[in-house]
């Protein structure tokens, strides 16, 4: 599994996930990529909709090292 927090866009997570929702349904998702929203503009939430391109949300995460 990898997971990319993309500069001023979505994490990436690259894998095959099962996604639940807040009453413990699943939902299996087949594609090997998935893209979790952000920026909170998604109308299809907790999935991003590239709505963060349109808004031009801006956000880039540096780890640092301890």
């Amino acid at each position: 599994m990898s997971i990319t927090i993309i500069d001023n866009g979505p994490i990436k997570i690259e894998t095959t996930v099962d996604v639940l929702d807040s009453k413990g349904n699943k939902h299996i998702s087949d594609n090997k990529l998935i893209f979790l929203c952000r920026c909170g503009l998604s109308k299809n939430k907790p999935f991003c909709d590239g709505r963060h391109t349109i808004e031009k949300f801006q956000s880039n995460v540096e780890f640092v090292k301890k």
